[in-house]
């Protein structure tokens, strides 16, 4: 009876550590993509500045968490900035704007209207136009602005060709229907943004996604093996977790 018992709990164990695993490899029409799935049960934040300026890189977002206790669980960058890593677009941060959407047509990826506002807050996932953003600012904890958008409910943007050969390893993340699954995606191989939004329409089945960048693409996935180094970069989109939960 007793080593049924101790069986049982080893099994039960394992179960939960496989359901604990968000991030994972996949493909899709011959390209891998590397993709990590948050719900409601996820702590989920954004992480910009730190007490001496911009944190700037997974390292220091980690060092940062340690304070509380905590660690990352997976993080990649959440959208374009400027030179000195101050946002593009909207930026809201444990509740506080700390800059201001841009709804205004401009140059480069994300002035390609329609972009978009990736939001949430208590467990509820949203992913929408600029433009139509104002009614859903209240419900927002977090939110980051990006572009172009990938998929507006259901459909792809509509400037995206299926043959353009502007290809880069690409990152974003898209919403399911019902707002409570968010899969922040990175292709693995340099894709065109058609390819890229099919991945999360026709493979992954989500109505809503949106481009986060294209040319400084990172991912932080321990259990994919994941630290991607570079560049200082600006906002940053990862989950937290105890540091007692954190996998070698």
């Amino acid at each position: 009876m007793i080593r049924l018992l101790a069986a049982l709990v080893v099994l039960i164990s394992g179960a939960a550590a496989a359901s604990a695993s968000a991030c994972r490899q996949d493909m899709f029409e011959g390209v891998p993509f590397s993709l990590c799935e948050v719900t409601a049960a996820d702590d989920l934040r954004l992480f910009l500045d730190g007490p001496r300026g911009n944190l700037g890189s997974f390292r220091a977002v980690d060092q940062a968490l340690a304070a509380e206790g905590k660690t990352l669980g997976f993080a990649m960058n959440a959208g374009m900035y400027h030179r000195d890593r101050s946002p593009v677009g909207l930026y809201i941060e444990g509740g506080e704007e700390k800059h201001a959407i841009v709804t205004a047509e401009g140059p480069g990826n994300f002035g390609l209207l329609p972009n978009g506002v990736f939001c949430w807050a208590d467990g509820s996932f949203n992913i929408t136009d600029s433009r139509q953003f104002e009614p859903l600012r209240g419900n927002c904890r977090y939110a980051t602005q990006s572009g172009p958008m990938l998929v507006i409910n259901g459909k792809l943007h509509p400037r995206f060709l299926e043959n353009s050969d502007s290809t880069y390893i690409r990152n974003g993340v898209g919403v399911d229907a019902a707002g409570t699954k968010a899969v922040f995606v990175m292709s693995d191989r340099a894709v065109n943004f058609h390819q890229f939004a099919r991945f999360f329409r026709d493979h992954l089945g989500l109505t809503d996604a949106l481009y986060f960048d294209g040319n400084i693409s990172r991912l932080y996935a321990p259990e994919l093996g994941r630290h991607d180094g570079g560049f200082a970069m600006g906002p940053i989109v990862g989950t937290v977790i105890d540091s007692g939960q954190a996998q070698d």
